[in-house]
């Protein structure tokens, strides 16, 4: 064969595995509002930088006539490219070719895009749009799923991971999204699930949609799978070049630097009236965060996932940060159950990638009740406190208000390693709140006066004098400085500078126990 020869063949089987799903398949994948998988990484990578990998490989099935058609590729196309001129490398499952399916191939694809990854250090994108499993494939597909799983785990915190899930993604597949750092969901047209809805009805008798069961708003809302929801594909991918903006390369570099225009020593005033006269009205946390970050610039996560805390990525004076913040406007700010989990895995996230993590603190407690109780409260706020204790990047805490009893200490105090705390002056750092310390201190007290209710009060201010302000903590140093709320965004900026080059050295063990 000549050269012309075989350069032809190269075009045609170029050709072919550019086309290997059906213009029908292509059809139906748009009729369903949803891009095929080589249009999905052409709008989310750097225009004309895409490289793909083993786009020659073909399934080695036999039966059930699954071997007279062997496509170029299979169901999923991998390689790398760039965002913002920054590497990544992407795999997106094909729908048009066997439903995406997973065989042998697929799995083998996928597991050397992931392999490349943690050699090279850089992140990884999946975009997931799946049937599950391919069934003729058998306990061979089932292996590929192990395979991509143990590369997760042995990625997790070496290089970021993000899942997009823009079609299907049920069974074992969903574990891979679950193992990685940040899930997106397009609505309407993603779906995560276990077991689908057939199964449920035959198991149990439950009647449930796709949506229900597995759609974005469950997943975003109740179970905290999903960190994001998108309206369409389209914004799903332009917001994950976003969230690559804020993320290092790998766990052995520093997040990137973007040139602020924000200045550093900007005084904000709003934030000197943010905090309500009434110690009991509330305040949204992120209205407070967006005055003091660069250009009001907050990227929340789990925005829709147990309110009561708010997470998310933001910059101070061109460096990327983590922020942590109890949130008044919901359950009064306190610690559950589902942001105890929300805010440790966010907070093991920025440790494990060099992100400096910032605290607002407005803490009343943990959440009574005993739903709560018996729900693992005590195990599940345990992770957190672990989360922060174990955290060796710069950490800053500003208490704004309340800071009380066991959850002041878990939100990053002093105690449990935060390098440098603020208190603004209407911060309140105690056991409980006054009247429920002068209930407990003082019963036998206001019981026996004259006045019970004109006694509780007196007890009450006397306390609030004595303990409802910073100055007690800042006495012992258990709070570094009293700041005005002004003053917030420079003091901050001021000690980042400072911890930039934070070394710790911790006792040699193999990991922790967490209590998971």
């Amino acid at each position: 064969m000549s050269t012309e020869e075989q350069i032809e063949r190269l075009r045609r089987l170029r050709e072919e595995h550019a086309h290997a799903g059906s213009k029908r398949a292509v059809d139906k994948q748009h009729e369903a509002g949803k891009m095929t998988a080589r249009e999905r990484i052409d709008a989310l990578l750097d225009k004309g930088s895409f490289v793909e990998l083993d786009m020659f490989v073909r399934h080695r099935a036999r039966g059930f006539g699954i071997e007279e058609r062997r496509p170029p590729g299979d169901a999923v196309i991998t390689g790398w490219g760039t965002i913002d001129g920054r590497t990544v490398f992407v795999f997106a499952e094909d729908f048009t070719v066997f439903g995406g399916s997973l065989g042998e191939v697929v799995s083998e694809k996928i597991c050397k895009v992931l392999d490349l990854a943690m050699e090279t250090g850089a992140p990884v994108i999946g975009l997931k749009d799946s049937g599950g499993a391919r069934i003729q494939e058998g306990v061979l597909a089932l292996d590929g799923y192990g395979e991509i799983f143990r590369r997760n785990v042995m990625a997790s915190g070496v290089v970021p991971q993000v899942s997009v899930i823009m079609g299907p993604c049920a069974g074992g597949a969903v574990y891979s999204p679950a193992i990685t750092d940040f899930v997106y969901q397009v609505e309407g047209t993603s779906h995560l699930f276990i077991t689908g809805p057939d199964v449920i009805k035959a198991v149990t008798g439950e009647d449930v949609s796709f949506d229900i069961l597995g759609g974005a708003s469950p997943h975003s809302q109740t179970s905290g799978v999903t960190h994001f929801v998108s309206n369409d594909g389209h914004q799903a991918l332009e917001e994950v070049r976003y969230l690559i903006s804020f993320l290092p390369q790998n766990n052995l570099e520093a997040p990137p630097f973007f040139t602020p225009t924000d200045q550093p020593d900007r005084m904000e005033e709003g934030l000197t009236t943010i905090i309500p006269d009434s110690p009991n009205h509330p305040y949204k946390m992120v209205d407070l965060i967006e005055m003091v970050v660069d250009d009001g610039e907050f990227y929340e996560v789990h925005q829709h996932f147990a309110g009561n805390i708010v997470v998310g990525l933001a910059r101070l004076d061109g460096y990327t940060v983590g922020i942590v913040g109890n949130n008044p406007a919901t359950l009064a700010g306190t610690l559950d159950i589902d942001a105890s989990v929300k805010a440790a895995r966010f907070v093991r996230f920025c440790d494990a990638f060099n992100i400096p993590i910032v605290s607002f603190v407005d803490v009343p407690g943990f959440l009574p009740g005993i739903d709560q109780e018996h729900g693992g409260i005590i195990r599940h706020g345990a992770k957190l406190l672990y989360a922060y204790c174990e955290a060796t990047v710069p950490r800053v805490t500003v208490i704004t208000r309340k800071a009380y009893g066991g959850a002041y200490v878990v939100m990053n105090s002093r105690s449990v390693g935060a390098d440098i705390a603020f208190a603004w002056p209407t911060a309140e750092i105690a056991v409980m709140g006054a009247q429920g310390a002068v209930n407990v201190i003082h019963r036998r007290e206001i019981a026996e006066a004259e006045d019970p209710e004109t006694r509780r009060t007196e007890l009450i201010e006397s306390y609030e004098g004595a303990f409802s302000n910073p100055y007690v903590a800042a006495e012992r140093g258990l709070v570094d400085e009293v700041i005005e709320p002004r003053e917030t965004r420079p003091r901050l900026i001021q000690a980042l500078e400072m911890l930039r080059n934070k070394r710790v050295n911790l006792p040699p063990k193999k990991h922790g126990n967490i209590p998971l």
